[in-house]
């Protein structure tokens, strides 16, 4: 994986783009937000960096084999494993999705949790979107937990979690804060511990 810090020309365009100094648009101000928020993360800036980058490629794949996949995939990237959820009417529609995130350079595990189901209703979205709230509140709430390191998403009332944990202890609090919210199903962890040799 890329590491910014060892490369002069990415360390001046996040340099540039942190003062407003290019005109490469959105692109490089997301880049900037993620290298803003990697500062603070256990990962990388080096490893946020090639994750956006993931994330871009893969919903410009969706986007470019139909707007509805597109609209109805949710994609996460941490350390490239990617976690893909959601709702799609077919089985095919399942494993393409899952296929064009393997072609992604730079991806190193897919975990396809997305459901073959049709798209909920606007009440299942504020569901779903509540139980995520609440769970964000209770991790920024708790000073047991960093809270930056996680990333989470709820679909159907399933939270799915990603992220890097600084112990057993941490993701155990995390999990038993999901558990606790209500219209929350279950909770589905891919969360790896700090010192987990599986990031080297």
């Amino acid at each position: 994986m890329t590491d910014v810090r060892r490369n002069p020309v990415a360390i001046l365009i996040v340099v540039l783009a942190l003062f407003g100094l290019t005109g490469c648009g959105s692109a490089i101000i997301g880049g900037a937000a993620t290298v803003g928020v990697a500062v603070a993360q256990e990962r990388t800036i080096g490893s946020a960096v090639d994750d956006a980058a993931i994330r871009i490629q893969i919903r410009d794949r969706l986007l470019d084999e139909s707007d509805f996949l597109f609209g109805a995939v949710g994609i996460e990237s941490i350390e490239g494993r990617v976690l893909l959820s959601g709702n799609v009417p077919t089985a095919d529609d399942r494993v393409e999705v899952a296929r064009m995130a393997w072609q992604v350079a730079g991806v190193r595990e897919v975990y396809n949790e997305i459901e073959i189901h049709e798209r909920g209703t606007i009440g299942d979205y504020l569901k779903d979107l509540a139980i995520s709230s609440q769970l964000r509140f209770k991790m920024l709430a708790d000073k047991e937990i960093v809270s930056i390191n996680f990333t989470l998403e709820t679909v159907n009332g399933v939270v799915f979690l990603m992220g890097i944990a600084q112990s057993q202890e941490e993701l155990d609090r995390v999990t038993g804060h999901a558990r606790t919210i209500s219209n929350a199903v279950r909770v589905v962890s891919y969360v790896v511990l700090k010192d987990d040799p599986e990031r080297k």
